[in-house]
């Protein structure tokens, strides 16, 4: 669906873009309106509201989606309450990720310019509120904590942790515990971060060898 919108100016308001966020704003509220227990009906929804929505994934609920068509889920995929992802442009979860409470995703940006924020010229010399936008790319299995915000053009890799509140305005390498405002990485994870080192969390439970 995507025509543009990859790090150029776009028109938000162009008829096409308008008629996608009604629908995908509609399929947010019918979501959103269902009970937990209706899981045909809201699986029926979310396939119809996003691009790529694979087995296994379950969203708490509230969830609002801008396009939904541009976002992409992997499988086995878990997101927690009050979701919001601003797809203008494509946005890919990978599979196994764990999606914490109050977490945003945006890709849209605007001129840094208050001048430029209201209008811009266009090549038919007509001046237009015009903004761009850059992809978000999360790897598999990734745990991002409650209150995370992941900015423009952002790639995680797989298998980080990003700790509650940040916000990620820059790569996270893979296999990175990052956190912080702006998002910083404080280290790799290791077996060190086990829970063979944490008997008083593990108790009776054991860790299931690869």
């Amino acid at each position: 669906m995507l025509k543009d919108g990859i790090g150029t100016l776009y028109d938000p308001v162009e008829p096409w873009r308008k008629a996608r966020k009604v629908i995908a704003h509609d399929l947010n509220r019918r979501f959103n309106a269902l009970d937990e227990n209706q899981t045909a009906e809201r699986e029926a929804v979310l396939r119809e509201l996003l691009g790529t929505l694979n087995e296994g994934v379950f969203f708490n609920g509230p969830i609002t989606f801008h396009y939904g068509t541009h976002t992409k889920i992997g499988a086995h995929t878990f997101v927690n309450f009050n979701f919001t992802c601003q797809d203008d442009t494509f946005v890919t979860i990978g599979a196994h990720c764990d999606i914490g409470p109050n977490v945003t995703i945006v890709t849209p940006c605007h001129p840094m310019l208050q001048s430029e924020r209201e209008a811009l010229l266009c090549p038919d010399g007509s001046k237009k509120r015009l903004c761009y936008a850059k992809p978000v790319r999360i790897g598999d299995g990734c745990w991002l904590c409650a209150n995370v915000v992941v900015c423009p053009g952002v790639t995680i890799g797989e298998g980080c942790v990003i700790g509650a509140g940040s916000v990620v305005t820059r790569d996270i390498p893979p296999h990175s515990f990052a956190a912080g405002n702006p998002c910083k990485v404080i280290r790799t994870l290791s077996e060190r971060d086990s829970l063979r080192e944490r008997p008083e969390i593990l108790g009776d439970c054991e860790v299931i060898e690869n």
